[in-house]
């Protein structure tokens, strides 16, 4: 693995790592973002923290980096809504900058992409 590739490793590990301690530690600010379409805030937060937890366990050993790559890839996508959510409603969440809530769905991209190249979520498995 290439140092550029294992430094982008490392951001993913950290940015589901920290992330997945956030949605125990900080559970009642974690829900306040949820869509009110999800029938069940609590268990949603809780759930996607376990899934980032274990996602960033799964970094860490090479057999299981790939799908661990894959489901964090899908779980990134999965609580975009979320990010949509603040930005239909800003004066919900007035300590974050409106300018904030639109860059995150850039920073949102660059995290899928980040997490398909530094895992190899989706390159070919066959070596020619």
């Amino acid at each position: 693995m290439g140092r550029w590739k294992l430094v982008g490793l490392a951001f993913v590990f950290l940015w589901f790592a920290i992330g997945g301690v956030a949605h125990f530690a900080l559970t009642e600010t974690e829900m306040r973002i949820v869509p009110p379409y999800i029938a069940w805030p609590r268990a949603a937060v809780l759930a996607s923290g376990v899934l980032e937890l274990l996602g960033a366990a799964g970094l860490l050993w090479r057999p299981t980096r790939r799908a661990a790559g894959m489901g964090l890839f899908m779980l990134t996508i999965a609580v975009t809504p979320a990010h949509f959510y603040m930005l239909q409603r800003p004066e919900l969440f007035p300590a974050v900058p409106y300018w904030a809530l639109w860059v995150r769905l850039p920073v949102q991209v660059g995290l899928l992409a980040l997490i398909a190249w530094s895992t190899d979520a989706f390159a070919s498995r066959r070596k020619i």
